[in-house]
């Protein structure tokens, strides 16, 4: 397997962890528990990611930056 490969499966699984948070709070866990829950869920998510980043490269990172610069300037109202 190449390095990029395992880069975007990382990729994946941080995205799947980013979803999971809002599923938590539908799962019968008390206040506590969802919270840490989410706490651990969102640090898992941010090391994977920047994970996934480094072993993709930072051309990656830029794309990614540019397609949300992008949906944003879209979204903004013209003056």
């Amino acid at each position: 397997m190449s390095k990029k490969l395992i880069g975007y499966i990382v990729f994946g699984v941080s995205c799947l962890i980013w979803g999971l948070i809002a599923v938590v709070p539908f799962l019968g866990f008390s206040g506590g528990k969802i919270a840490a829950i989410t706490t651990g869920l969102v640090i898992s998510g941010e090391i994977t990611f920047y994970l996934s980043i480094f072993l993709i490269g930072k051309e990656f990172l830029v794309k990614l930056k540019n397609k949300f610069k992008l949906r944003k300037s879209k979204s903004e109202p013209e003056n």
